[in-house]
């Protein structure tokens, strides 16, 4: 048997703190292991110890939920954002939260990111005790990128990624050999795969250029990306100029052809 997930409740809202302590009584594994009004309090929380994940609202005085997620130290608790807004989300998965729980939080959809928060579990920090240790030996790179699933981890090659785009929350990694819907940020995705040909094209959008067959002008000024499998992928009107830069074209040349 796991061992219960230790949950810090944060909100300045004494009434949604209760209704959270009230659905996390009702779920199996999970105990409250203490509450917070503040970023401060979440982060004297953390730094206390004994929190596996951290339910964070976002609208709080003082620092905001986003800025204590993004004080939070690497190797820390989980972070599951509720809050009543939605607008925050794509900020949220980029600072890493496991989850975004639109308010009122229902049982249900709160079971789900628990079990996503105990699916992901954190990466320990480097002891600060005992002997020191010899550097791990590099490891022998497959070619192939990991990706985890809900239905295990798929091996895919990167020059079969077309793009990933974020949609409702989660990345979806579109391939040759399929489409898979991962727990992978686009930030961490950039750090993955081969900065020549992915390019963050958009908040919203990593695009392998090799697997463009035609760049369509928008009225923004900037792209819609063509892939060779027909998808549609939004290039911003920055991003659109830094295209043209490394193709070679002026604006408006390729609206002429």
């Amino acid at each position: 048997m796991s061992p219960p997930l230790r949950v810090l409740i944060a909100d300045d809202e004494l009434l949604a703190r209760k209704r959270l302590t009230r659905l996390l009584a009702a779920l199996p594994d999970t105990q409250v292991c203490g509450e917070a009004s503040d970023a401060e309090g979440v982060l004297a929380a953390v730094r206390a110890g004994g929190v596996d994940v951290v339910l964070l609202d976002i609208h709080m005085p003082g620092l905001s939920g986003l800025d204590a997620l993004a004080l939070l130290p690497e190797g820390g608790p989980r972070v599951i954002l509720c809050t009543a807004r939605a607008e925050h989300a794509v900020q949220a998965f980029e600072h890493g939260a496991v989850d975004y729980v639109l308010k009122p939080v229902e049982p249900a959809r709160l079971q789900k990111a628990l079990e996503r928060a105990r699916a992901r579990a954190p990466v320990a920090p480097p002891s600060v005790s005992g002997p020191p240790k010899l550097p791990p030996a590099p490891a022998r790179s497959l070619g192939r990128l990991p990706i985890p699933t809900r239905q295990g981890i798929v091996l895919v090659d990167p020059e079969a990624i077309s793009h990933a785009a974020l949609e409702d929350e989660l990345v979806t990694v579109f391939t040759t050999q399929g489409d898979f819907l991962t727990d992978f940020t686009l930030n961490e995705l950039v750090e993955k795969l081969p900065s020549e040909h992915f390019h963050r094209v958009h908040r919203r959008a990593l695009l392998n250029l090799t697997h463009v067959a035609r760049l369509e002008p928008l009225d923004t000024g900037g792209y819609l990306a063509r892939t060779l499998r027909g998808h549609a992928v939004e290039v911003s009107r920055q991003s659109a100029r830094e295209l043209r830069r490394m193709l070679g074209l002026r604006r408006g040349v390729e609206e002429e052809g």
